[in-house]
């Protein structure tokens, strides 16, 4: 029975790799590392885990702070931080719901909001629902976190009912898309 023997194999890489490279190949490859390594902390990488997010009263938004969880036919209700429109829930749908007659846009704007109940961040889908004449109900125009209209992605100042049958704005749903940490 053969042993492994590490020795030998290590030996043979070396040999194999000396016969194949120069001194000076080998030192130009060191010190091109050498030269490159003060830049690799500026390289972009992720860095979500290092820093956790400040969830004290104090850091939250003025809508996270008077955020509620039970009416979903109400301003303040957690989903709605960026809301803007007639809410789905008060005019015959629901919080993710588009009202019989009425077709959800294919394309949404997003918003982060915290559900007081738990304190945690979710990501939101805000769609409007397209179709029907204004539903004049729950009007809302919270501002959590928008931004301008060049960045339409975070905006909530558009109809968007583009992709639809019909650009007739009806309401807004808010769609909780997942985790936002």
């Amino acid at each position: 029975m053969a042993r492994f023997n590490a020795d030998k194999i290590g030996e043979a890489m070396l040999r194999r790799l000396a016969g194949r490279t120069s001194r000076r190949s080998i030192l130009a490859r060191v010190g091109g590392a050498l030269a490159a390594a003060p830049g690799f902390p500026l390289l972009p990488v992720n860095r979500a885990e290092a820093a956790k997010p400040d969830r004290s009263p104090e850091a939250k938004t003025a809508f996270a702070r008077t955020a509620q969880v039970e009416d979903d036919t109400a301003c303040d209700y957690w989903r709605y931080c960026a809301i803007d429109g007639a809410l789905c829930s008060c005019c015959g749908g629901g919080v993710h719901t588009c009202p019989a007659g009425s077709e959800p846009s294919p394309v949404s704007w997003v918003g982060s909001c915290i559900n007081p109940a738990n304190g945690k961040a979710y990501l939101i889908a805000y769609r409007d629902c397209c179709g029907k004449p204004t539903c004049n109900e729950c009007f809302c125009d919270n501002t959590d976190r928008e931004t301008q209209i060049y960045t339409p992605q975070l905006n909530n100042d558009i109809i968007w009912c583009f992709g639809t049958s019909s650009m007739q704005y009806h309401c807004s749903t808010a769609v909780l898309i997942g985790d936002a940490e």
